[in-house]
């Protein structure tokens, strides 16, 4: 009997080491600043005409939780903040998963493109997102846009819209429903719609080096309306030509912790009811 007790004793303090998770990492990512170079339309459908949708890429090498982003982009001039009316975030993951494959050929590719559908969802409208506004500019100039030129191919090569100016903003969102996102490569989508005009997201550089759970990509912005989807064309390649951009957001939230400390928790604690009841019998 006393050597039951030592040794279930014994066991005790590992069991509850095991029981204890792995803390929490808090995760960020920054694309970067806007470079000034283009903006492109990105809303859902409604008054203001058919959904837009613009899209940018991160690469996850370990799951997330994402609870909270920012993007920047243009309102037209003399708007205020709350001409905002809605905020709607959509998490794609890479064709062809969510997608009908093969394609309809309507793209001149579809290779690292967004998938079909959305992967998940967020929005004020729904009422698990919330979102604050913030002028950082009067006035800024984007040299080139894209708003009605997203054509199927072989018209797609439109070479932009030209410049466009209005009043720098950042917009910033949190999930009171996180995004729980696997380890995998994604697009970060979000869409304004305005009580009168159209919303631009402005362009950066590439990606400035991320932190550890993020792998930098090489890839670029993705667009698409009503009319092209379930396809997307790339800003850059296909519509400017020649080029490539990327968006200017950042994404916040925590890493999610292993589960191997709390399947160890539970494979130890099954042994050990099950020895403690052998020795019971043997008693």
């Amino acid at each position: 009997m006393k050597r039951t007790i030592a040794c279930t004793s014994a066991l005790v303090p590992l069991l509850l080491a095991a029981a204890i998770p792995a803390a929490a990492d808090s995760f960020t990512f920054t694309s970067g600043d806007p470079d000034g170079r283009m903006a492109t339309a990105t809303r859902p459908g409604g008054a203001s005409g058919i959904e837009i949708e613009s899209a940018d890429d991160f690469i996850l090498k370990s799951p997330v939780n994402l609870t909270g982003a920012t993007l920047t982009g243009l309102l037209p001039a003399g708007a205020s903040v709350s001409s905002i009316s809605n905020v709607v975030v959509e998490i794609y993951r890479v064709f062809p998963k969510d997608s009908v494959n093969p394609p309809s050929g309507n793209v001149p590719t579809r290779v690292n493109s967004p998938s079909d559908v959305a992967f998940d969802e967020r929005s004020v409208a729904d009422g698990n997102l919330t979102m604050s506004a913030t002028i950082l500019n009067p006035s800024f100039t984007a040299a080139n846009s894209v708003l009605n030129g997203i054509n199927p191919s072989p018209g797609q090569n439109t070479g932009g819209e030209g410049p466009v100016t209005g009043q720098e903003v950042q917009i910033s969102v949190n999930f009171s429903t996180p995004f729980s996102l696997p380890a995998d490569h994604y697009f970060f989508v979000p869409q304004v719609e305005l009580s009168n005009g159209n919303f631009f997201w402005l362009s950066t550089t590439h990606p400035a080096i991320p932190p550890a759970t993020v792998l930098t990509p090489d890839l670029q912005e993705w667009i698409r309306n009503e009319n092209l989807a379930p396809d997307w064309l790339r800003v850059g390649a296909d519509i400017v030509g020649g080029t490539t951009f990327n968006t200017v957001f950042t994404l916040a939230g925590t890493t999610t912790p292993e589960p191997s400390a709390y399947l160890l928790m539970g494979s130890g604690l099954a042994l050990l009811a099950a020895w403690s009841r052998r020795k019971r019998i043997r008693k």
